[in-house]
């Protein structure tokens, strides 16, 4: 088959939707189809083959983060340049009502189109108020994917119609064999020591981080030995202003790292950290940090309870609560039997989002799509 993916979001700078698109076309070409991917990016950046560049990129505010984007007359000139050299068997945007070359390809779509939504709004005045656009890309849509159930949510009860339930996946192989970094995760001898991991924009308020950075300090006061790992875009500077200078020593800023490397971090902690204080509708670092191996420590936020199995698959404490985050991470690191069980667990649950069992289904989607356009294509053709 014949499919063209559409990102909304530069693959110039990294983000989930990026590596989520990223990681679908690598596991669809792996499974035997033809796959060509636009995004916006600059000609010149490095790209995989797949990926054809839509144009520079411009930033955009966007449910509470910055997200760079495309759009104008030159982006519409190459996403139908891109349509038409493509002749896609089915066009899967993601996104659509981002203001970028996701929403350009849906109104320039002739044949059938998957919209998958990432994003969990629950409520927003700017899609009522924007309706009767919205209106205009959803008849355009033949069929639509949430990536969890708050995304799913939005579908029910602003865009009057639902969306089938498919996670996120993980590149399970990519994270379950590489090497640790050099020197860590390091010792973790009972009240003293271990590596805590933060992967992520430090500076933006959802993340988190000063939930993780208090709990830190007040933990590092009774665990000399304490260290934290930190990886993300971000100025060091800025990172250690806030740690006391008596702790600086033990916090290490990798900044931005490729897939590799942030791989390697993974396998480099003891528990890996997501203190997220809302806006997540997923989780997809917690798949990546679970098939690393690492134990891990979240915020009880409703899309990390469900990756996370309800806390089978790790340990959760309540939002926005460094005292409670302290605790839980002290608990853990002094119990390593305890931490073993959790990372096993994790592994079994990260197994199940595993990108080859998720591009399956979104291939059953398509079948779905394509024949509810033209009705010659069976289904059994795609979903193998």
């Amino acid at each position: 088959m014949r499919i063209g993916i559409v990102c909304p979001y530069s693959f110039d700078v990294p983000g989930g939707v990026q590596n989520h698109v990223m990681d679908l076309a690598e596991a669809l070409i792996g499974l035997g189809h033809e796959v060509s991917v636009l995004a916006p990016a600059d000609d010149d950046s490095p790209l995989p083959p797949y990926v054809v560049p839509a144009g520079r990129s411009v930033p955009f505010p966007y449910n509470g983060s910055v997200a760079r984007i495309t759009f104008g007359p030159v982006s519409t000139a190459r996403v139908r340049r891109w349509l038409a050299r493509g002749e896609f068997d089915i066009l899967h945007v993601h996104e659509p009502f981002v203001l970028s070359v996701s929403l350009l390809a849906v109104l320039s779509a002739r044949g059938p189109v998957v919209a998958t939504f990432h994003t969990a709004m629950t409520r927003s005045r700017a899609l009522a108020a924007a309706q009767g656009m919205l209106q205009l890309v959803l008849e355009r849509i033949t069929a639509r994917i949430a990536v969890s159930e708050l995304a799913r949510k939005v579908q029910v009860e602003h865009l009057g119609g639902g969306a089938v339930e498919i996670p996120n996946g993980v590149a399970v192989a990519k994270f379950a064999g590489v090497d640790p970094l050099p020197g860590w995760p390091g010792p973790c001898a009972v009240g003293s020591g271990g590596t805590l991991g933060f992967l992520g924009r430090f500076t933006e308020p959802r993340k988190g981080f000063p939930v993780l950075r208090d709990a830190f300090v007040s933990l590092a006061r009774r665990r000399p030995g304490l260290r934290l790992l930190v990886a993300g875009p971000g100025d060091a500077d800025e990172l250690l202003d806030e740690i006391p200078a008596d702790l600086r020593d033990q916090v290490v800023f990798l900044g931005l790292v490729s897939e590799a490397d942030k791989a390697r971090m993974l396998r480099s902690v003891d528990l890996y950290v997501a203190p997220n204080i809302g806006g997540e509708s997923f989780g997809m670092i917690l798949t990546e940090a679970m098939a690393a191996g690492a134990a891990v420590v979240a915020s009880d936020l409703d899309a990390f309870r469900r990756v996370l199995d309800g806390g089978r698959a790790g340990r959760l404490f309540p939002t926005g609560d460094p005292d409670a985050l302290a605790g839980a991470m002290a608990e853990l690191l002094d119990d390593p039997d305890g931490r073993a069980v959790l990372a096993e667990c994790a592994q079994q649950v990260a197994a199940t989002f595993d990108w080859p069992v998720v591009a399956r289904r979104v291939l059953e989607v398509y079948a779905t799509a394509i024949e509810a356009t033209d009705g010659r294509v069976m289904h059994e053709e795609w979903a193998g």
